[in-house]
């Protein structure tokens, strides 16, 4: 019988028989780039780690050599070579929340055009996975560190200040501090719909919020939500605040509250777009006339909104912009040591189709529908 396992032919040497399971023995090495480059090791280190210091003939021949020879360099080897990664580390709190997805694009893209790499961790929410996800990006031998919000465990803080890691956060603000920031100030923008919805006469504004505990940017919105009727006069009703998660399903929940009150409100600000069209799709199931009846504020303006029917009043959020700035600032530091600076973009109010003025003050409960209460 012929024998087929390469394992007991004697004709195949213990040696090759590992290349055969190991592929990546065969990998070329620096020495092999250099002998088809025709120059030293220490000069393809210099090539691919630090190619402003050679002439651009020498980088092109330890390039094409490369090239040909399909030569992947060894991360870690650069590392050690030259004291960095060219990584960027980034932890989000969320992926879950589509606003998240245009700053992250736009801060990777700035980084690829820059030459760095961006790793992408999740906390959900949870300061203890924030910590582990740092540290564990920190032990990558990332250069720089991005993060939301301003609101961050002591354990954070010292982390990076202990490894001396550049950082910066997006999406948050804050007075005198010395936390570098590309942010927007959340309760000032909140504070724009008030004013919008008091100037078109209503008076029982109900504000439906984001989860607050864990997230500095809608615990701000819904300081901005209180200060704003406070300036006007009006005290806000607790029975007329909510926290509820992401979701159109909660948003559909919410009005179903509201309008449950004696007193319903004739405005509802929500702390997101989503929220918000969860209100709306559930008005539309009930027959409830926006504006008309009832009017609704978003927060972020996704793209869909401006295409519902009607479309959104929505808060405009420079997610993109927070994105590149950032990417810019840590590229600045990281390559010039240029100090690390703060900066606060601006949010208008987008005034669209689902603000009106005040409805007449009377109980509006629709006819409620059947319906998916996931739809």
């Amino acid at each position: 019988m012929a024998e087929n396992s390469t394992i007991n032919n004697p004709n195949i040497s213990g040696p090759s028989r590992r290349r055969r399971n190991k592929p990546w023995a065969n990998k070329p090495t620096v020495k092999d780039l250099a002998k088809e480059a025709g120059v030293s090791t220490a000069t393809v280190s210099r090539a691919l780690n630090q190619p402003d210091s050679v002439s651009e003939d020498l980088r092109h021949r330890v390039e094409a050599a490369a090239k040909k020879l399909d030569y992947m360099p060894s991360a870690a080897a650069r590392i050690l070579s030259s004291n960095k990664s060219n990584t960027i580390g980034a932890v989000f709190p969320t992926l879950n929340n589509a606003i998240f997805s245009g700053s992250i694009e736009a801060f990777e893209n700035t980084l690829a055009e820059n030459g760095y790499t961006l790793l992408l961790t999740v906390s959900s929410y949870d300061q203890k996975n924030e910590e582990k996800h740092i540290r564990r990006l920190l032990e990558r031998g990332v250069d720089g560190i991005l993060l939301v919000g301003l609101n961050h465990s002591k354990a954070v803080w010292e982390i990076l200040e202990k490894a001396a890691c550049p950082y910066v956060t997006i999406w948050g603000y804050r007075r005198n501090t010395d936390i570098p920031y590309i942010g927007i100030d959340n309760a000032k923008a909140a504070e724009q719909i008030i004013d919008h919805l008091v100037e078109l006469g209503h008076k029982r504004i109900a504000l439906l919020a984001g989860i607050v505990r864990g997230n500095d940017r809608a615990e701000q919105r819904l300081r901005g939500f209180k200060r704003g009727l406070k300036r006007h006069g009006q005290d806000a009703d607790p029975e007329l605040i909510l926290q509820r998660p992401y979701g159109h399903e909660y948003g559909r929940e919410a009005l179903d509250i509201f309008l449950g009150h004696a007193n319903p409100p004739t405005a509802i600000v929500c702390g997101n777009d989503v929220l918000a069209m969860g209100v709306l799709f559930e008005a539309t199931a009930r027959g409830i006339a926006v504006p008309g009846e009832l009017s609704i504020t978003g927060y972020d303006n996704l793209p869909i909104t401006e295409h519902m029917m009607p479309a959104m009043t929505t808060v405009s959020i420079p997610s993109e912009e927070m994105g590149v700035h950032a990417a810019e600032a840590l590229v600045q530091k990281l390559k010039h040591n240029e100090q690390l600076t703060s900066e606060c973009l601006p949010a208008p109010l987008i005034v669209r189709g689902t603000t009106g003025p005040a409805a007449l003050n009377k109980k509006r409960s629709g006819t409620k529908k059947r319906r998916n209460p996931g739809s």
